[in-house]
């Protein structure tokens, strides 16, 4: 699940939690079940912005001059825990 997706289930969650009111459900709680998508939204947007912050990122340097070109790829350090 992206950013997005998560996003969009917590939006979806809410909407059905405080904005839908629904009179003989039979058997299905519609808040209940908004109650169900925000918090696997919350799941997926902590999971995401987890994996953001600990992804390994590189930088792409382009050199030259007069038609010539290198690329360095610089790679920041190990982070000490």
């Amino acid at each position: 699940m992206r950013l997005g997706g998560a996003l969009f289930l917590i939006a979806l969650g809410a909407i059905l939690k405080w904005a839908v009111t629904v009179h003989n459900t039979h058997g299905f709680n519609v808040n209940t079940a908004g109650v169900i998508l925000m918090i696997v939204g919350a799941i997926g947007l902590v999971a995401e912005l987890i994996y953001m912050s600990t992804r390994r990122r590189t930088d792409v340097v382009h050199q030259g001059v007069g038609g010539t070109r290198t690329t360095t790829y610089e790679v920041p350090p190990e982070p000490r825990y």
